[in-house]
């Protein structure tokens, strides 16, 4: 199997990102990242790419209006023909013809147990709610907020002792697990989109990560 090209866009450290690329190193997913994308120049994860020699560019969104700023995004995509996009941490709300110009091909992580407590601070708003069980959720693109169909999710315990920023760091830990183990499945096994979930088989029908 050709390895997917894979790119990347965040906004911050890009913990998320570093996991993926391990795993990619590893051969535990068969991709590669080709490109690490952010619309902040300041963001720790361009430094780490260019630690690890991955090509990394800057497509500054502040002050750009919103349909210029992603067609310059597009067109870095493109230029380097990623097949997916994951977002690792990606501070922005992508237009419904973004998300058309890669269906199905755009993958995010969210610090919470979806459709519970979606948007920014996901993981203080499950905190302050009072959930026993908090977790993260790899999930396809549409053209919501964090409303795609569900990969994959894992589960961590919310303790009585804890705080916002003890739980934000064991549901992290989850994420660097779920996230390279939902880009291995959808590369390499049947799927099928059914209603908010993705469903998986072990063969016949169904999507695969080839492109079609």
């Amino acid at each position: 199997m050709t390895p997917a090209r894979l790119a990347v866009l965040l906004s911050g450290r890009g913990s998320n990102f570093l996991a993926l690329a391990e795993a990619c190193r590893r051969g535990e997913v068969p991709a590669e990242v080709v490109l690490v994308l952010s619309n902040r120049p300041e963001a720790p994860g361009l430094v780490r790419a260019q630690e690890l020699g991955i090509p990394s560019q800057v497509v500054p969104s502040r002050g750009v209006p919103r349909e210029e700023h992603e067609q310059a995004v597009v067109a870095a995509l493109e230029a380097v023909r990623a097949e997916w996009v994951c977002l690792a941490g990606y501070m922005r709300l992508l237009s419904p013809p973004f998300v058309a110009r890669f269906p199905n091909r755009i993958v995010n992580i969210h610090p919470a147990l979806l459709p519970a407590f979606p948007g920014l601070e996901a993981q203080r708003q499950a905190w302050e709610y009072g959930a026993k069980v908090a977790g993260c959720t790899v999930h396809l693109v549409d053209a919501g907020c964090d409303t795609g169909p569900v990969v994959v999710q894992r589960v961590v315990a919310v303790f009585d002792d804890d705080t916002p920023e003890v739980l934000a760091a064991r549901i992290l830990e989850q994420e660097h697990i779920a996230y390279p183990q939902a880009m291995r499945m959808l590369l390499t096994l049947p799927w099928r989109i059914e209603g908010r979930r993705v469903v998986f088989s072990q063969g016949g029908g169904g999507q695969q990560g080839e492109l079609p």
